[in-house]
């Protein structure tokens, strides 16, 4: 595959900025960045150690050497380094406004934001388009005092456009890449946080999920993701597929750093003056004091964690999977947890296929609807509608990669909004939830539920639950994959306490080979 222009003219941008931010930056003593922890840098800035125009040329460096092989960056922020040094300048004059005062973040490249940074979701046909506002949680982030580094990479359209699109591929990047394994999958829609977070191409970032786009990746790239609760934090300003059932969460590579950025992002839109109804309802979970304070070594102390042995952990005798799972199932009792075993989601089948490659009539209608708006309220566009982006692929055969179809942008385009079939595609969705997770933790007493990374996202997509991905090994090639705790709606606290005193105890987390 040719590389990318876009990648062509994003290396000139990072030779160009990583020579500025040489420049600019002030001679501090050597603080190694890579798997610093927000933590770490907070207390590097604060002994003089580290500066964050040092840091985010430290990040750009990162990006230059590595992105080109693994294409997790889309475009870099131009005003990073100022950013930057406003942070600086904050931090010397004693009003640096919280622990995320001068970190680099990076966001999906579906999460709008004013200036010179462009929003395509991945897709020539956005590039140079002009959107009306910033995403809520790209506000949040500037008012936390976070540097936005840049767009990361995604599946393109949130892997909306066709079932054989490769996970981690899109048109202004080309085919993002597993840091741990080039032949592996990176998985998606949000592969590009995932992957850069992984190479310690920034301190955190932000993805979307409806349906794995957290916590997979997450997994895969052996980095935490927290897909939370639906509402929870808000979507305004984000280009998604489904206002009911997706989740704007972190990805870290510590659970604490995750949190931090969740703190950061929760509530809703700061430009709105209405909420959405899941905003309204998930308002009530947001803890006063935030969620740091979950962050307990102890965690697991008397928490009720139901295994779903079947078909989630059915793994080959000698596995490395299936040993590394048991053994973790090992600690997590040894840390004061009950674990009840052999459970059961009586309709599991019938979930999984109704969440099966995003082809179920609402969520067709639902992104249809979606993307229209989004387009719609575009300042400037060369697309205006689905139909538009439909067409503009069939003009440009070779750039987006035709091969790979468009089926499912066509079987969206003959939707005709949320009509009777769809509302009841809705309600037996919402009865399977029901019928589903719910049952099994109410009728156990249960805390949180325990998957493998890559297996529980439907469980979860379709009550609009939250989980949280940690890593958990690397199989015997060197990739890695996770464990997801996931509960119901609201579980933040527990999932949290449940998922740092797992980390803490195993601390399976080990940077790629690569670097």
């Amino acid at each position: 595959m040719a590389f990318p222009k876009s990648c062509f003219f994003l290396l000139l941008q990072l030779s160009a900025a990583a020579a500025a931010a040489a420049a600019a930056a002030a001679v501090v003593p050597s603080f190694d960045f890579k798997e610093a922890t927000i933590a770490g840098i907070q207390s590097a800035f604060d002994e003089g150690r580290l500066t964050s125009v040092q840091l985010v040329h430290d990040y750009l460096e990162q990006i230059s050497s590595y992105n080109p092989r693994l294409r997790a960056v889309v475009e870099l922020n131009p005003d990073a380094l100022s950013d930057a040094a406003r942070a600086d300048r904050r931090r010397l004059s004693g009003l640096a406004v919280g622990p995320l005062d001068g970190v680099p973040i990076l966001l999906k490249d579906n999460m709008c934001t004013l200036g010179r940074l462009n929003t395509t979701a991945g897709s020539l046909a956005l590039l140079g388009s002009v959107v009306p506002r910033e995403a809520a949680v790209a506000i949040l982030l500037r008012r936390a005092g976070a540097v936005i580094l840049g767009k990361a990479s995604m599946s393109e359209w949130s892997a909306f456009r066709s079932v054989s699109l490769p996970a981690g591929w899109c048109a202004r990047s080309g085919q993002g890449r597993n840091p741990y394994s080039a032949d592996s999958t990176p998985c998606g829609s949000s592969s590009g946080p995932a992957i850069g977070v992984a190479a310690n191409m920034a301190a955190a970032a932000l993805g979307t999920e409806v349906d794995g786009s957290i916590l997979c990746p997450a997994g895969e790239s052996s980095v935490v993701g927290i897909k939370p609760t639906v509402g929870l934090v808000s979507r305004a300003g984000i280009l998604i597929v489904s206002e009911r059932l997706e989740a704007v969460g972190p990805i870290a590579r510590t659970v604490a750093d995750a949190v931090v950025v969740l703190d950061a992002i929760v509530g809703s839109d700061p430009l709105a003056a209405d909420r959405t109804a899941d905003e309204v309802a998930a308002a009530k979970f947001i803890p006063a004091g935030g969620y740091r304070q979950f962050l307990k070594a102890d965690g697991l102390r008397g928490k009720r964690v139901g295994i779903l042995r079947r078909p989630f952990f059915v793994y080959a005798k000698r596995s490395v999977e299936g040993a590394a799972f048991d053994r973790h199932f090992r600690t997590i009792r040894a840390k004061g947890a009950i674990l009840v075993d052999n459970l059961q989601i009586e309709n599991l089948e019938v979930i999984l296929n109704a969440m099966k490659s995003g082809e179920s009539a609402d969520l067709l209608a639902e992104f249809k609807l979606s993307i229209n708006s989004y387009l719609s309220k575009l300042v400037s566009s060369s697309v205006r509608s689905l139909a538009d982006v439909i067409a503009f692929n069939k003009q440009h055969i070779a750039e987006e990669r035709m091969e790979f179809g468009q089926n499912i942008f066509l079987a969206a385009e003959n939707t005709s909004g949320l009509r009777e079939a769809e509302k009841m595609a809705m309600e037996e969705m919402a009865r399977l939830s029901a019928e589903g997770l719910e049952k099994v933790m109410v009728e156990n007493r249960l805390d949180a539920v325990v998957f493998p990374e890559a297996r529980a996202s439907p469980v979860l997509a379709i009550g609009g639950y939250p989980g949280i991905t940690v890593p958990a090994g690397y199989r015997s090639s060197g990739e890695p994959f996770g464990i997801c705790f996931g509960g119901l709606k609201g579980s933040e606290p527990n999932l949290i306490e449940i998922a740092y005193a797992f980390e803490q105890a195993t601390r399976v987390r080990k940077r790629p080979a690569i670097m």
